[in-house]
């Protein structure tokens, strides 16, 4: 499991992202927005998909930049 830390209006967040290799999976959780999404290594528009998820519970400026960030740091892995 990975934890990054990201600022989102001007607070400090833990953003924790777990691979699963053998079932092909990635579970990414920020419980201090209580939320969490869980894509397969398939998937196309996960940033898109992200975005949608995350503007439910901040802004679509915030989602936006976040999504993008959750998508480079998985990218990583």
């Amino acid at each position: 499991m990975k934890i990054r830390k990201n600022l989102l209006d001007g607070l400090e967040q833990k953003v924790y992202i777990y691979e699963n290799k053998k079932e092909e999976f990635i579970l990414i959780a920020i419980p201090t927005i209580e939320w969490s999404f869980s894509l397969t290594y398939e998937e196309d528009n996960i940033q898109m998909k992200l975005f949608d998820s995350l503007k439910g519970r901040v802004s679509e400026e915030a989602a936006n930049t976040l999504s993008l960030r959750i998508v480079q740091w998985t990218c990583e892995m």
